[in-house]
């Protein structure tokens, strides 16, 4: 008979977007699009908050989770819808518990505002399909980054967005651009960090995402035939985006396998 451990990392993902019905059909819901891509099968918890739905985690329990991530969304983050106030607050909270925040596309601009960032639609318009990001080689040190080997000096993300990080908050620190959004990664520290992009991302799910806004007449024809032709032919580089997201929540694979030896010797001792 195994032995379960009591001492599991938890994480928490706020889910700055409903569920649309091809990801509940095909993948079960967001959730577990996010948990296969940045969890691990054991020693770890995670919990969803439909902030979007105005479920957020009860501030008594802030200081359980290990880490927490914020969704994409199809709102602005500059908007002042309640529950968006109400994410800022949050994250202001996590800020300064200095708890580990990983925001990706709106939670990366959401982040940006909460902490006194500017945040605005691109005068570009619409970035969609894959699209090259420059990692920068001469910042300060991540201790995060440091952690990995090899991290190349350009990676293929998967991007959906028309709005973006114009200005980032004080002490931030921009990491990586692209020849279309000036800011696609900033950290604050080693517990911030803000990804354009969406390294959890397949691409059924941005061609069903294309499909939608084709619906709302969102996009033109022409962008989605463009985006698709291309996301035919190139790949994105989703498992090295996951090793980077993961290495932030939780340390590199090395620190992770300490983690767990290091939990067995409790269980045991």
């Amino acid at each position: 008979m195994g032995i379960v451990s009591e001492h599991k990392r938890r994480y928490a993902l706020l889910l700055a977007a409903r569920d649309s019905e091809y990801v509940k059909k095909v993948y079960g819901g967001y959730f577990n699009v996010f948990v296969a891509a940045f969890g691990e099968e054991v020693e770890e918890r995670w919990d969803s908050y439909r902030v979007v739905d105005g479920e957020f985690p009860d501030m008594n329990e802030l200081q359980d989770y290990d880490g927490f991530v914020v969704s994409g969304s199809p709102y602005d983050a500059y908007g002042d819808d309640n529950w968006i106030l109400e994410l800022c607050v949050l994250l202001q909270t996590l800020d300064s518990m200095q708890k580990k925040v990983l925001g990706i596309c709106f939670g990366h601009q959401v982040l940006c505002r909460a902490l006194g960032g500017r945040v605005g639609k691109s005068q570009s318009g619409w970035d969609i399909g894959l699209r090259k990001v420059e990692i920068i080689q001469n910042f300060s040190p991540c201790s995060f980054l440091e952690s990995l080997t090899e991290i190349p000096p350009a990676l293929s993300i998967i991007e959906c967005h028309q709005d973006e990080v114009l200005e980032v908050p004080m002490g931030a620190e921009v990491i990586a651009f692209s020849d279309k959004t000036g800011v696609e990664m900033f950290t604050i520290g080693d517990h911030i960090l803000g990804i354009q992009g969406h390294p959890e991302y397949s691409k059924d799910i941005l061609n069903n995402l294309i499909d939608r806004l084709l619906n709302q007449d969102a996009i033109e024809i022409g962008l989605a035939e463009d985006v698709r032709s291309k996301l035919e032919i190139a790949e994105p580089d989703r498992k090295r985006w996951q090793e980077i997201c993961k290495a932030f929540l939780k340390g590199s694979e090395n620190q992770r396998q300490k983690y767990v030896l290091n939990t067995e010797e409790v269980m045991f001792s």
